[in-house]
């Protein structure tokens, strides 16, 4: 499994690297917070699976790593090879890059 730091995914952002971002998380969590990721739950991931590309990185994100871990197994099975896990998802975006953010 590839994954990837918020510092990194920040750098990503501040370059203006092309990338998806996948929030994995139900919509009540996205709702109070997110990083403007496109929201497709854990559940829906294999079923939404046509609106992920596959020609750009695609970094999936959860509240702590977990459940985008899973979702990207998902997608490694489906034949995806593009991609990330964002360690420590939301939490660590908010404890390093973002202290601001609510949290829960």
């Amino acid at each position: 499994m590839k994954e990837i730091s918020v510092s990194e995914l920040k750098q990503w952002q501040d370059e203006g690297k092309e990338f998806q971002l996948i929030d994995v998380r139900e919509p009540f969590e996205y709702e109070m917070s997110n990083l403007g990721g496109e929201n497709i739950p854990l559940a829906n991931v294999l079923l939404e699976k046509d609106k992920i590309s596959k020609d750009i990185p695609v970094v999936m994100q959860c509240r702590s790593g977990a459940r985008s871990a899973a979702a990207l197994n998902q997608l490694e099975q489906s034949g995806y090879t593009n991609v990330y896990n964002l360690t420590g998802g939301i939490l660590a975006w908010a404890a390093e890059i973002d202290p601001e953010l609510s949290v829960y």
